[in-house]
């Protein structure tokens, strides 16, 4: 999740940041003092998922700023305030934000809503490839005109946006290697030779700790997806994409395993399910190339 913090107070920033990435709750993306520049345009050039924003600041305050942005602003906002007034709070919802988190800040509060907004989004974003889904089984207009091509890499990311994970930490690198291996002849090398060149193509300073903490992004995300594709089919076993996608993306053992805890209410994590980077970055290519 990419997430934009926008306070007055640096410390708060700072803690807030802190926070998110021990727990590994996203990706600040934006640290901002002020909402004075604050723009739909803004958020969504940067990707922006969730938008953590101060009640009371100089200039424009956070209510001030929701109005400006809540109806074209498809993430999530969270606002944090000092102040106790029901009238002012319900004010702030009436606006649009979705969390309200009273200052002093608790760290255990902090995550418990993120990781609830988070989840609320990733459902969102799976029901909206659902329904995606369930409309490209009607047959196309014939008189629709004729759309451009694609490259690979749009493609590849039109796939990440199929298995929910476009906003997901690893997206990007994952783009970013789609793209190498296409300009490299379509030759997938061994990972960590590949993710040290990619982190050398993109000018890391040190490629081997880029490329270690890159495994560890990919690892989280493919991880992700994997839910989400055995969430599908337990929503719907017949679904085409889940039929595509189980067995072309992961192990099919793997994700009945995953759909069986689903089943059971169960929520299953890393250590329960088996990453197969190689086979999901080879899909992603593949599919990504056959679509031309």
């Amino acid at each position: 999740m990419n997430i934009m913090l926008i306070d007055d107070d640096d410390a708060v920033r700072m803690m807030l940041q802190d926070i998110i990435e021990d727990y590994n709750l996203g990706d600040v993306t934006a640290s901002l003092p002020t909402a004075l520049e604050l723009s739909t345009e803004m958020l969504l050039s940067q990707h922006i998922d969730i938008l953590i924003i101060d009640m009371l600041m100089p200039g424009l305050d956070g209510i001030q700023a929701v109005s400006r942005i809540k109806e074209t602003f498809p993430g999530k906002i969270i606002m944090l305030s000092q102040v106790e007034s029901k009238d002012l709070v319900g004010k702030a919802y009436e606006k649009g934000i979705d969390y309200y988190i009273m200052k002093p800040l608790n760290r255990n509060e902090i995550v418990s809503v993120l990781k609830n907004v988070s989840e609320h989004l990733r459902l969102e974003s799976f029901a909206q490839n659902l329904q995606n889904s369930l409309l490209s089984l009607n047959p196309q207009n014939p008189s629709a005109p004729a759309q451009p091509k694609e490259n690979t890499r749009t493609r590849a990311e039109n796939q990440l946006k199929e298995l929910g994970i476009r906003s997901a930490p690893g997206a990007h690198d994952l783009l970013n290697i789609i793209t190498y291996i296409e300009k490299n002849g379509g030759e997938l090398t061994a990972l960590k030779g590949l993710f040290t060149a990619v982190a050398e193509n993109h000018g890391a300073e040190d490629p081997a700790k880029e490329a270690k903490a890159m495994e560890q992004r990919l690892r989280r995300t493919i991880f992700q997806a994997h839910i989400n594709v055995a969430s599908m089919g337990v929503l719907d076993y017949t679904n085409p994409k889940f039929e595509d996608y189980a067995p072309l993306y992961f192990d099919y053992n793997d994700i009945r395993s995953t759909m069986r805890l689903l089943e059971n209410d169960e929520k299953p994590g890393p250590s329960q399910v088996h990453i197969n980077m190689k086979k999901f970055i080879h899909a992603l290519y593949d599919t990504a190339q056959k679509a031309k």
